[in-house]
């Protein structure tokens, strides 16, 4: 925004250039008649100040250019675009564009509107006050357009673990730049931009490097787009697909207890996950052959009628298309009576803890019962034991 005093010359010789500026002969005339009108009584610029406020407005919405004057006597006003065209001489409008629109006419406003902004209307807007010498002001207009699309690709649909890959974002035809962020689930990641002008129009790039790994399985890759004429949040996503080999655990289903001994039966079961899911999971005995008697179906190991020689580690396998991975279960085969013995000791413990309790407690009556004796019978002993004066 700036103002300036027009340099001094002919009033009417301006007001002809105004008027040959708009098209129309009819209007032109009627244009040049005022202006001659005017000029007869163009007061003095003493005193008049002409002020505008730069416009900052989103494509497709509506911008109020406002020609103010301080300390009016009525002087004549207008406004002219970029082109140095009249839009609006008083409350008269000689530009066909009906999207100016007068919004208020006064002798201290002009003031008009301007619908279904485009990048084309940005530019440079010229508010004239004519007053000897005459006075001129300036209001830019900015438009702010928003990217028209915004677009996610990654490098790989599906990824493996300890992988990296390629993931770009861009945000296209925006004004000005877009700023990209990149989040992966709530974690905000650092990518890197380029951008390309073409027109005044800005396309941005981002380039996001990352590493997976199987927790990201189904985690969404977000770009998200920080500009002035967007609100709120505008973004899109990927979700993460990612491989990894298998996880092994080893669930013991039988005996409940987890006391095994000669003669029960042992019961054991392989769990194993992995994407893509494992398809084969097979039971191996470390450093020994399966006992004859064990019995495979498919993740379960079944071992019927333990006995010493069973001991051992057994270990599962799991693999597919990423890996393998396995877990180990230590067999130890106790005597049959081993549960029996210790149920024995234990309540062998208990019977002797009772006992003991009772001859605690017998113990404290007894001295509770002494105590209260002596007590009564203190003075008899002194009285009987005091020597005789003769």
């Amino acid at each position: 925004m700036a103002s300036a005093v027009l340099p001094s010359g002919s009033q009417c010789a301006a007001a002809a250039a105004v008027a040959a500026a708009a098209p129309p002969p009819g209007l032109r005339l009627r244009l040049l008649l005022l202006l001659l009108s005017a000029a007869a009584l163009i007061p003095t610029g003493d005193g008049q100040n002409l002020f505008t406020k730069d416009v900052t407005v989103i494509e497709g919405e509506v911008a109020t250019i406002s020609c103010q004057v301080n300390k009016s006597d009525d002087s004549v006003i207008q406004l002219l675009n970029p082109n140095r065209q009249t839009i609006y001489f008083r409350d008269f409008r000689p530009l066909k564009d009906s999207r100016f629109q007068l919004l208020n006419f006064s002798s201290s406003e002009l003031k008009v509107s301007l619908t279904n902004v485009s990048i084309s209307d940005e530019g440079r807007y010229f508010c004239q006050l004519y007053t000897d010498p005459p006075q001129e002001s300036y209001t830019t207009i900015t438009v702010l357009v928003p990217p028209r699309n915004l677009m996610i690709d990654i490098q790989k649909d599906t990824a493996v673990e300890g992988e990296e890959i390629e993931v770009n974002c861009t945000a296209m035809a925006s004004k000005p730049a877009t700023t990209i962020r990149w989040f992966k689930g709530n974690t905000e990641l650092k990518g890197k931009s380029e951008v390309e002008e073409w027109s005044d129009m800005y396309t941005v790039t981002s380039q996001l490097m990352l590493k997976v790994h199987k927790e990201d399985d189904g985690v969404p890759v977000i770009c998200q787009v920080e500009h002035p004429a967007v609100t709120g949040n505008l973004q899109t996503q990927r979700y993460l697909e990612v491989q990894y080999k298998p996880q092994v655990h080893i669930q013991m289903t039988y005996p409940l207890q987890g006391l095994t001994r000669e003669g029960d039966a042992l019961e054991l079961t392989c769990e194993a996950i992995g994407k893509p899911q494992p398809v084969m999971v097979t039971w191996v005995r470390v450093d020994d052959e399966m006992p004859q008697h064990a019995v495979l179906s498919g993740p379960n190991l079944f071992i019927n009628n333990l006995n010493k020689t069973d001991n051992g580690t057994y270990r599962c396998e799991a693999s597919n298309t990423v890996g393998k991975a396995h877990s180990d279960y230590m067999l130890y085969v106790y005597d049959s009576r081993a549960g029996e013995e210790g149920s024995i000791r234990a309540v062998d413990h208990a019977v002797i803890g009772g006992v003991v309790a009772v001859v605690v407690f017998a113990m404290l009556c007894l001295l509770i019962i002494l105590g209260r004796y002596f007590a009564r019978h203190k003075g008899l002993f002194s009285l009987t034991s005091s020597p005789r004066i003769k």
